[in-house]
């Protein structure tokens, strides 16, 4: 045999062996239950049509908090509310402590589980806002009074945070 066709011959051989391992792990995958380390998201109306498929499945509930529904449940750091998309909505119980910016109206996700009775029970609750700063809307507060009252104050006498430089050095 020459030499080139013994090159060919392993060539073919290490490309065989290749797409079978790859194949092989991908079967792997696939037999192993990938299914149960998936996390759903959806709205309530999607929720809601899924019934029974939804209950005992990890999901990531998304919408907005119900005008009047956040109500403190039993303990200190749990509490009850329901998110809506507009067309249905969805009871919540959450524990742990909520977000600072938790609120009626506000954008949430939960995620957890779907009760037999109909319950979303939440394991984590994430509010959604924007990066965009406003002042707040109280009528009594005069911005350019405010921002008066930070003019003339010497920047050397701020207090630092860690790891900052102080200015002009």
């Amino acid at each position: 045999m020459s030499a080139p066709s013994v090159r060919r011959r392993r060539t073919r051989w290490f490309a065989a062996a290749a797409l079978a391992a790859a194949g092989s792990a991908v079967l792997a995958i696939a037999v192993s239950g990938i299914g149960n380390n998936l996390v759903y998201y959806w709205g309530p109306k999607e929720l809601r049509a899924a019934g029974s498929k939804a209950m005992g499945a990890t999901i990531r509930l998304g919408g907005q908090v119900a005008t009047g529904s956040v109500k403190p449940s039993d303990g200190l750091s749990s509490l009850e509310f329901d998110v809506t998309d507009g067309s249905a909505l969805v009871h919540v119980v959450s524990r742990g402590v909520p977000p600072q910016l938790f609120r009626d109206r506000i954008g949430v996700v939960v995620e957890g589980t779907l009760t037999t009775a109909g319950i979303f029970e939440s394991r984590r609750l994430m509010v959604s806002h924007d990066n965009s700063y406003r002042a707040p809307a109280d009528k009594d507060v005069d911005i350019r009074a405010l921002m008066q009252s930070t003019e003339g104050l010497d920047p050397a006498s701020a207090p630092r945070v860690a790891g900052s430089a102080a200015p002009g050095r």
